[in-house]
């Protein structure tokens, strides 16, 4: 039998996650973990770069870790761990620290973004980021890294630091490939269509945890357009707002953009919106129910968490070991 390629993924857990996460990755991360032998982590060391409540990112890391599983992730199947709790990360991410090049680190875009959002506090950990990003990947020697349109620079970094030091060392890590996961929608801001949905926007952004009747209200506002009409139609270019919000009702349903604008003729955006808020709601209440009877196990849920830890730091201690090795350090 043949062996199962190696794939990995994490989230930062500097805010809670969203229908657009849901919608998007982590509705398909459960059909992965049958293909793939998985590795999924909560990148909370990538979230020190901006300024946290400790209390607030303890908080989340655990909701999210439980999401997880609550999504569809058993634990039985996959590793699930968080980042801090495998030293290797950080280790590593500080020798590939020297193998990147400024240049490389100066063009990267999250970067730019970032520092103009974060102006008085541009740290050397949001700078030198890919770095442990790819120290993050390398580590697990995967064949394959989940990306949407957004993070291909972050594997084409990994890509370039693996292969500049493969080029010093010979083969020590495995270069990945981004792979496009089965796609998932698109999931827009609810106030915002032009933009992806974000938590940063909370008024257009639905939180897996948020409560039905706050899911309705934000769908009942939800922005459309100015088709005196108002008729419910699939056009991005010209219907962005109802565009999302058929998307949206099409992955919570399982119906085809045409048979929603068939359901929906004559009926106008006043039973549509709601329709839309409704079918959320039912899609994520299983996702909050369960969410919330894990995170009341505390023992449970510890348990995930430490047992995936334990799995993935014999992996990484095993690659960190060897870049020890290569680069001349003294073995322990």
């Amino acid at each position: 039998m043949d062996e199962k390629k190696v794939m990995l993924s994490g989230i930062q857990p500097s805010g809670d996650l969203h229908l657009g996460n849901y919608l998007g990755p982590l509705r398909h991360w459960p059909e992965m973990i049958e293909e793939f032998d998985c590795y999924f982590f909560m990148a909370d060391l990538h979230t020190i770069t901006v300024r946290q409540d400790p209390a607030q990112l303890r908080r989340r890391v655990l909701t999210q870790v439980a999401q997880y599983i609550a999504c569809g992730l058993d634990p039985e199947k996959c590793t699930i761990f968080i980042q801090s709790h495998v030293p290797a990360h950080a280790q590593l991410g500080w020798v590939l620290d020297c193998y990147t090049m400024f240049g490389e680190l100066s063009r990267m875009t999250q970067f730019k973004d970032k520092a103009a959002k974060h102006k008085d506090n541009i740290n050397a950990g949001l700078f030198t980021y890919p770095a442990l990003m790819a120290a993050d990947i390398l580590l697990y020697q995967p064949d394959f890294v989940p990306v949407g349109d957004d993070q291909r620079q972050h594997v084409e970094i990994c890509r370039d630091i693996a292969e500049r030091f493969n080029g010093i060392y010979g083969e020590v890590f495995k270069v990945p490939q981004p792979h496009i996961a089965k796609v998932g929608a698109r999931i827009m801001s609810l106030n915002d269509p032009q933009s992806k949905m974000s938590k940063s926007n909370p008024e257009g952004c639905v939180f897996l945890m948020e409560r039905p009747e706050d899911i309705l209200r934000k769908f009942k506002r939800a922005v459309t357009d100015s088709d005196t009409q108002r008729c419910v139609r699939y056009d991005p270019e010209t219907k962005p707002g109802v565009s999302n919000l058929v998307q949206i009702y099409a992955a919570a349903t399982g119906k085809s953009f045409e048979a929603i604008e068939a359901e929906f003729e004559g009926k106008g955006y006043g039973a549509f919106k709601p329709a839309v808020g409704e079918a959320v709601v039912e899609t994520l209440r299983p996702i909050r129910e369960e969410t919330e009877r894990l995170l009341a196990d505390k023992g449970y849920l510890e348990g995930v968490y430490r047992t995936g830890a334990e799995r993935a730091e014999r992996v990484a201690n095993r690659t960190l070991r060897k870049v020890y090795k290569k680069i001349g350090f003294v073995p322990r």
